[in-house]
């Protein structure tokens, strides 16, 4: 993984951002900064508000794990060609790394809040404690998850959102009747 073969290449950059790799160079800065404005339409996306708003206002925690499988699907399949070719090359490229770890902070610090409001519900299974939690959230919906049955597993979004819900829930969740 450490050769140069690994890094992120501005060919990559520019097939990500459906450019040519001349007007990459043009109207940028250095390789970091291309990075990041790559990842800023996922991070920033509106979506995610309205989803924290939709779990405040539920009750329900299966409906939670519901909207937050939505959600993640939503941004997966609207940004699924800038990540899907450029993220699995950060790791061997430190100022890539740097971009995707203030990404990944971002995204785990909405996860805390999804098992901070399922905590307030009393929904977390006994044996749960919130860290836990957060990880086994991170596993079923983070981008791995989606990368993997989406990707080389050939799942259609919908049925890896409604499988990957499920999953969550049986990892998290008290059993209903518990």
């Amino acid at each position: 993984m450490g050769s140069s073969h690994s890094c992120v290449t501005v060919a990559q950059i520019a097939d990500a951002a459906r450019v040519a790799v001349r007007t990459v160079y043009s109207s940028t800065g250095q390789k970091v900064d291309i990075l990041r404005e790559l990842r800023l339409p996922a991070v920033n996306d509106p979506n995610v508000e309205i989803t924290m708003r939709a779990i405040a206002a539920t009750d329900d925690p299966r409906q939670v794990i519901d909207i937050t499988a939505r959600c993640t699907r939503q941004a997966h399949d609207a940004h699924w060609s800038t990540p899907a070719v450029v993220i699995p090359q950060y790791p061997a490229e430190p100022t890539a790394a740097a971009v995707l770890e203030a990404a990944t902070t971002e995204y785990v610090k909405a996860l805390t809040g999804i098992v901070e409001r399922l905590d307030q519900l009393g929904a977390l299974r006994a044996d749960m404690d919130l860290c836990r939690a957060v990880d086994l959230l991170w596993f079923h919906l983070g981008q791995n998850a989606w990368f993997s049955l989406v990707g080389p597993r050939q799942w259609g979004f919908d049925v890896a959102e409604e499988w990957l819900a499920e999953a969550t829930k049986r990892a998290l969740l008290e059993a209903p009747g518990d």
